[in-house]
This record gives C-alpha cells, structure tokens and sequence, in this order.
C-alpha cells in the first residue's frame, strides 16, 4: 500500500500573475487540483504590496494518470495558469472544413495568448467556445463553423497563456429586493453607477451597445431608450423580431401586445395589432421605408433610422411576420450581432435572457455587461455561462431606462 505522501506519477510545474488574492483566484486554483485527485505545492509566491501591483504564484502539481493531469490543466488555464515549459503551442492541420483535430483547444473569454517561435502573440477577437488559428501574421479566435481544411489550429494545452481579468474593488453588485432595504435607493444607485460606466465608455472611445427585448415596449421604456438612441448614448441595438414588431405597434396603434399604453386597458380586438404593425411594414418595403414615406414616425426604431444607429433583429422559430428586416437565418444573424459587438466597452442587456446569454458567450471578459431584469435568474444565468463580467440589476426595466435617460439627460 503506498503512502498517502507518496509522489503521483505525472507532474508539471504551473504559475498565475494578478490580483489573485482579490479576485479569489488562487483559492480556485488549489480547489481544482484537488477536484481533480491532483496534489500542489506552492514553491513560489509573491504577494502585490500594492492594489495596481500583482501577485506571483508558481506551483508544482501532481497527477494520478495522464487523463486527470489534461483536466486539471484545461481548468488551470482558464484561471489563468500557464506551464512553466516554454515550448511554443502545438498546432495541426485541419484535414476537413468544419471538422478540427480531437484535442483542439477551447478558448474562454480571456485575453489569451500563445507562444510561437519564443515569443507571446496575443490572440485577437477574443470569445470563448472558440478555437485558435495561427498564421505567419497572427493567431485569431474562430467559430468551428468556420475552420477551413489548411488551417492551422491550436491544440493541447501547451504554449497558451490566459489572463483573467482581475476582480474590481468597486464592482457593482445590486440586488433590487422587496425586503426592508429601500428599493428607490437601490436602483437609483444602479443607475448612477451605469451612467459612469457609459460616460467612460464614450470618453474611451468604445461603444454602448443596447440588447433589448419586447418587455422594454411593454414596461414604458421605448420612450427614455428612444431619447438615449437619439441623443448619442446608444452606438448599436441588438433584438430580436419581437422588440421591432411591439415598437412599431405602440408607434403605429398606441397598444402593446393589444394592451393600450395609455390606459393599460385591452384595445377591442387589439389581439390582432401586431399584424397590422407587420403588414405596414412590408407595405412600406421594410422599417428604413416606413420612415423615410412618413408612416413611421415614433419609437425606437424610428430614432434607430433617424440617428443612423445600425439594429440587428435575429428571429426565432416563435415569430409571427416577421418583420422583413428580421434576419432568420441564424449563422448569419449570429454574424450580424459579433460585427456590431466589435469595438464596445459595455454591453446593457434590458429584459432579454436569450439574447443577453448570447452575447455574453459573443464577447471578451473585458467588455463591461449590466444585466437589467425583473427577474434576478436571469444575471444569474448570464454569469453562470461564463460571462462572468455581467453585473445584475434587479429592477423593473421600464423604470431604469426612464431614471437613466433622466441622469444622462437632464431637463432643460
């Protein structure tokens, strides 16, 4: 029987530089080599004797058999671990369109990058669930859908280091509950804390990029996202077909849904107005005609049109119409949205699970997200699939438009 000391068969040595006291990074580190039946010792840490200034953690790791060391180092990477080794990454040659070599890897959201002939490339259009190609000028993240038969791609776990972006002291936290705390106090914070990130974002140079559902029409914030469009605050709208048809119906027919807006009162066979909406919108050749003839004169997509802020709706299988400028292909709508994404440096997501997981899983981790919704699962969800850089707003989507358009955009 051998000792519970004895030295495991398979060992490498691994080290992490950052803030990994702060962001919990190094306890994350050690709970994985031991989730995995692994051993650690820490030979090396240096410990940042300032906020700006990182730690050094070189660790020595052990491994039962070869298959427990490949996943200990495929979660050691993603928390920012690379191999002592030095050897530059290991790459293949794709055979088959679409089809990449079984050992692949996988990238996350992280700034990453790779060792090629002794040095360091930092890998561009950073996502994750992606695989990395590498040529003579560069190494580029890529969908499998769009691997080519030539490509050479990254495989192993060698040559690759990941940067996790470290965990701020002032990130926003909020949780909108009907408790004894004050609700008012809470969003109102919220909502000066997005303010912040958008006027730094626009000072950066970067883009505010909107992902918006059909519950904005529906809660009263089309108007106050209206203003923000207009006013220069939003750079790009991503939806789906709903949020246009719903919008142009409140334009178009006062109702949401049938439900007027002005009363909150069922319109007499108003079950029916978001296919007028529709069938206007093909009469005019498309919502850019309906604007430029006059019928459209109101709503979000009107001051999408007028401010020449490009819009991206991706059906669904559940769409009535849809509307003609509804992208129903998925590659290509999936295209569409990571093309206006290129360039932001925050992401407001407002009452639209779907879309807000999707492009989460679209974007680097340092591109900032603020989830709005109702419903606090769907932050959760968000987070849970990797977009760890999503903060929650808990509130009513309506009501933190209004008030941020107010903070932006104060009355004259």
């Amino acid at each position: 029987m051998s000792s519970p000391n004895a030295t495991l068969p398979l060992q490498e040595r691994v080290e992490a530089q950052g803030h990994l006291i702060d962001s919990h990074i190094m306890e994350q580190i050690f709970d994985s080599v031991v989730e995995h039946g692994g051993r650690f010792e820490v030979e090396q840490f240096r410990i940042g004797r300032t906020n700006s200034e990182p730690s050094n953690l070189r660790l020595k790791i052990e491994a039962p058999d070869a298959d427990s060391m490949q996943r200990m180092l495929s979660q050691l990477l993603g928390l920012g671990c690379s191999m002592v080794d030095s050897s530059d990454a290991e790459l293949r040659t794709v055979e088959r369109d679409c089809c990449a070599p079984e050992d692949f890897y996988s990238t996350t959201n992280h700034k990453t990058f790779v060792r090629r002939n002794n040095q360091w490339v930092e890998v561009q259009n950073q996502r994750m669930d992606a695989l990395i190609v590498v040529a003579a000028e560069g190494a580029w993240c890529r969908r499998l859908r769009d691997i080519r038969a030539g490509d050479q791609v990254v495989t192993g776990m060698r040559g690759i280091r990941v940067t996790p972006e470290s965990k701020e002291r002032d990130r926003l936290a909020f949780a909108f509950m009907s408790n004894g705390i004050s609700s008012e106090r809470q969003v109102e914070t919220a909502v000066k804390q997005t303010a912040a990130l958008i006027e730094h974002s626009r000072a950066a140079g970067h883009k505010i990029v909107a992902v918006a559902g059909p519950v904005v029409v529906h809660t009263g914030g089309a108007p106050p996202l209206s203003k923000l469009i207009r006013e220069g605050y939003i750079n790009a709208l991503l939806s789906g077909n709903a949020l246009g048809v719903h919008d142009i119906e409140a334009a178009l027919l006062g109702t949401s849904l049938g439900i007027r807006q002005s009363d909150g009162r069922q319109e007499e066979h108003g079950h029916r107005n978001h296919m007028r909406a529709i069938n206007a919108i093909y009469h005019c050749g498309g919502i850019r005609g309906a604007v430029e003839s006059g019928r459209l004169r109101s709503g979000i997509m009107y001051e999408c049109v007028k401010a020449n802020v490009p819009f991206v709706l991706a059906g669904s299988l559940r769409d009535d119409g849809p509307l003609p400028d509804a992208i129903t292909d998925m590659n290509q709508a999936q295209d569409a949205y990571a093309e206006q994404l290129k360039g932001a440096g925050l992401v407001l997501c407002l009452g639209s699970m779907l879309h807000s997981i999707a492009v989460g899983n679209m974007l680097p981790s340092w591109v900032k997200i603020v989830c709005v919704d109702i419903n606090p699962a769907v932050a959760t969800k968000v987070s849970d699939r990797g977009t760890g850089q999503a903060v929650g707003v808990v509130t009513d989507v309506g009501l933190f438009l209004d008030l941020l358009a107010r903070t932006l955009i104060p009355a004259k």
